[in-house]
């Protein structure tokens, strides 16, 4: 996986899980379909919305290999490494290189609120380890560590390190990583509400969560962008703010999984502690879903666009 094939729409899955709280992958194939037929350039598993934390090494590895198989040739598949220790994710990212995946999308260290050095060094050592290209995931927002512009710097020395995933939710922050780097990285919208905003700054992509469940209607908004067809994206995006709004909450994952259910490509069932939505707020969940389905806009004839990614 080179630097150029890190742009368009990259879902964050859901790991869908069966009653007895194994891994559904016929579900998981099911919706790896509807993505691929809605035009996503590539898919994230093991990340947050993955529920990874709750994963066993060799549930990921099967996720890596399933999605591999799976998919058309040239779509790459990118694990997300938030291990405890720097030794654990270097293991798991040689790993993940043994097992097909194609890139690895890095959160910073998740228990111990690292320094700018400390940091640094915890990008640097697990994107050394392998050749997989790399993924900075900077949301300091949730996760409290932020990479800033001198962190990139550095982090910027390391060639496989191709592509930031910005989730600071601060759009202009999309305008300073250019103006300061050029080129030399892509760069992700990574917070569902932003994407248009981000898109027409210029965001090479959008690591999304509702295309867990809404994969058409994702990929439309960045296609229409990236072709000036803001009238047209504007439309669907205004449709879908009140479905984007579920993904910055804490129970984003219950959320995405009940939108996913609902549309036929999922399942709500979660892995503890989470359980899934109940009573009132289940309910308030599920009238946000049931009025998007109620009022899907029809999509114009986003696959064929000229999409200028560059």
């Amino acid at each position: 996986m080179n630097k150029e094939a890190w742009s368009g729409i990259f879902p964050a899955l859901v790991t869908p899980f069966k009653s007895d709280d194994t891994i559904d992958f016929e579900l998981f194939g099911k919706n790896l379909d509807a993505q691929v037929e809605a035009g996503i350039t590539g898919v994230i598993v093991g990340g947050s919305l993955g529920e990874a934390s709750t994963l066993t090494r060799a549930e990921k590895m099967e996720l890596v290999k399933y999605a591999k198989q799976a998919l058309p040739a040239g779509l790459p598949v990118v694990l997300g490494i938030a291990e405890q220790s720097t030794a654990e994710a270097v293991s798991i990212a040689k790993e993940a290189e043994s097992a097909g995946a194609d890139g690895l999308m890095i959160l910073p260290p998740m228990r111990y609120k690292a320094d700018d050095a400390e940091t640094v060094h915890w990008f640097k050592t697990i994107a050394q380890s392998v050749s997989l290209s790399i993924m900075i995931y900077n949301n300091p927002y949730d996760y409290k560590i932020e990479v800033t512009l001198p962190m990139f710097e550095e982090l910027a020395k390391i060639p496989n390190i191709h592509a930031i995933k910005e989730s600071t939710r601060d759009v202009s922050n999309v305008t300073r990583l250019f103006n300061r780097f050029g080129d030399r990285f892509r760069v992700f919208c990574g917070v569902d509400t932003l994407i248009m905003e981000e898109v027409m700054l210029g965001a090479d992509g959008v690591i999304g969560g509702l295309v867990d469940a809404f994969p058409k209607e994702t990929v439309a908004i960045f296609n229409l962008v990236k072709a000036g067809q803001y009238k047209e994206a504007l439309a669907i995006y205004r449709w879908y703010l009140p479905l984007l709004e579920l993904d910055i909450h804490p129970k984003l994952v219950q959320n995405i999984k009940l939108a996913a259910a609902k549309m036929g490509i999922g399942s709500e069932y979660v892995r503890e502690p989470r359980l899934p939505l109940q009573g009132a707020e289940r309910e308030r969940v599920i009238a946000i879903i049931d009025q998007a389905i109620a009022t899907q806009p029809e999509l114009p004839d986003y696959l064929n666009l000229a999409v200028d990614v560059a």
